[in-house]
């Protein structure tokens, strides 16, 4: 999740794109997808592409259900997963207009079915604001019993239905950390602004946003259920798992405002239209744009290098084009929503696979209508000097900050800890565990800054940043996308324990092999 951050000191409208310029680019798009379709094993993907506030480009490529050849169309339905976050987020805002709430009052005051409680007491109450921004210090689980639950938890078998959240969060939510210190993706913020909603408005949460967001821009054959709108045009999920295609067993979400959308590229591209159109499209309004740009505002700015986050919405940069997105994945799902507000483009790429190809695809085509270059061609960068006399102190081992809940996708996607070393007389980072285990290469991109560099990973480019000490004189900590990861001692890191761990274990056992060695040497000498 990743590249060089939007900021508020933003001064230069990037130039939009010239028709001559997309109209080259739609000729690729076909081979493009077709290509990463081929690479990454994806049965079916639905494209969009929409600019100023218009589709001029949807089309399937694929098929939605392999069984009976069902190709996707621009209506075949998909489940974009958190995704979903955004018309949630949007639905809230609404209220947020008619001035029901304060964005930083604290959503216990609005939250009558469960509560959410404090890591202590002296703690500050979580707000509207920190749920929007994952920052409420609430972790990944409700309890450690949930990773023997379907999708952690989340999922729900289909004939058991969707529980009610009252009765989902009977024990409540409590943070794990102080609210507005960690950032921690969390889906449990959402569901809860979902349960919010009903209680300020009256209305469920999935009538209300049929009522109040997806009726108004036209999105008829979009839902939370898989309900008379969505049922006969809903693509099958697949894996792909011993050299083929195997099907993924139907699950409903239980965290309904967080990821339970269903939804076609047609309606989709009306949505992305209202968000480019300052809160309308051609059918009907859903916000003021003053409320749209403050969703889009940085909420919270880990420093100027990086990814921010705004209300919901992640904001981002390709090469100095302020961007916002969301993706959303489930078991035989991953959708892609890429918009490029200032140049009034919008792209959506959704996949029948678990795979981060919709993401990848959804960039590229950004990229080339505005006319970037693929920045993993543009690695090392000419021009800038590499800075030896740094890597000794950049170099060591970096884990988070405590709570192990709220640390949950740092130890899915860096195994607990990165490893900053020297390879080849390059700068490269690596994890114990994982896909980076065999280290990548870490290239300065900024003459003015020694600290921030780009890397390259599976077809997409990493931001990576260190930051000094309060006192500016030792390496502090490291950031990846808006993960903040920490400096610390060699014999606290997990590799040293590990390998230590390991000698413990082997030496255990030589001593253990040895004394059965030197008993049998001592019974045959004894033997007569």
């Amino acid at each position: 999740m990743s590249a060089d951050a939007i900021t508020t000191e933003q001064t230069s409208r990037p130039e939009p794109a010239s028709q001559e310029t997309i109209n080259e680019v739609l000729k690729e798009v076909d081979d493009l997808v077709v290509s990463a379709m081929n690479e990454h094993t994806i049965p079916g993907v639905g494209v969009g592409i929409i600019r100023a506030e218009k589709p001029i480009y949807l089309r399937g490529f694929g098929l939605a259900k392999v069984e009976d050849g069902r190709p996707v169309t621009p209506t075949t339905i998909f489940r974009i997963g958190s995704i979903s976050k955004i018309l949630t987020a949007v639905g809230l805002m609404q209220l947020w207009e008619q001035g029901n709430f304060g964005l930083d009052d604290p959503v216990n005051d609005y939250l009558k079915s469960y509560q959410i409680g404090r890591p202590d007491p002296a703690a500050p109450p979580v707000t509207f604001r920190h749920m929007l921004t994952h920052t409420s210090g609430i972790g990944e689980l409700r309890t450690y019993m949930d990773l023997l639950r379907p999708v952690v938890g989340l999922g729900v078998k289909r004939d058991k239905g969707v529980p009610p959240l009252e009765e989902y969060y009977a024990r409540g939510l409590k943070p794990e950390v102080y609210p507005g210190t960690k950032w921690a993706y969390c889906d449990h913020n959402f569901a809860t602004l979902g349960q919010v909603i009903k209680e300020i408005s009256g209305i469920p949460f999935p009538q209300y946003m049929i009522r109040n967001v997806f009726e108004p821009l036209g999105m008829n054959h979009t839902d939370y259920l898989r309900s008379e709108r969505v049922r006969e045009e809903l693509a099958q999920g697949y894996k792909f798992k011993r050299s083929r295609l195997e099907p993924v067993k139907y699950l409903e979400i239980a965290v309904t405002g967080a990821g339970s959308v269903f939804s076609d590229l047609e309606d989709m591209s009306r949505y992305v239209a209202a968000l480019l159109g300052g809160g309308r499209n051609e059918n009907g309004a859903i916000l003021k744009e003053e409320t749209l740009g403050l969703m889009m505002q940085p909420h919270y700015p880990l420093d100027g290098r990086f990814p921010a986050m705004g209300l919901a919405f992640i904001l981002d940069d390709l090469e100095g084009h302020p961007i916002v997105w969301h993706n959303g994945g489930w078991p035989g799902f991953h959708c892609g929503m890429f918009l490029a507000p200032e140049s009034e483009l919008g792209v959506l790429v959704f996949g029948n696979a678990l795979s981060r190809a919709p993401d990848l695809i959804a960039k590229d085509i950004l990229r080339r209508i505005l006319d970037l270059p693929d920045p993993a061609s543009q690695l090392p960068r000419k021009g800038i000097l590499e800075t030896p006399r740094l890597w000794p102190k950049l170099s060591g081992f970096y884990g988070p900050r405590r709570g192990l809940n709220t640390n949950a996708r740092i130890w899915f996607a860096f195994a607990g800890e990165v490893e900053v070393y020297v390879k080849k007389n390059r700068l490269a980072l690596r994890t114990l565990a994982g896909p980076l285990r065999k280290g990548i290469a870490l290239y300065p991109v900024d003459p003015d800054d020694p600290l921030t560099f780009k890397s390259v990973h599976e077809d997409d480019v990493l931001s990576i940043a260190f930051g000094r000490s309060p006192e500016g004189e030792s390496m502090h900590h490291v950031r990846i996308g808006l993960n903040t990861l920490y400096k610390r001692p060699k014999l606290r890191s997990l590799r040293f324990r590990t390998a230590a761990g390991l000698g413990v274990t082997a030496g255990t056992a030589l001593a253990l092999t040895g004394r059965s060695k030197l008993k049998r040497a001592q019974e045959t000498a004894n033997s007569p």
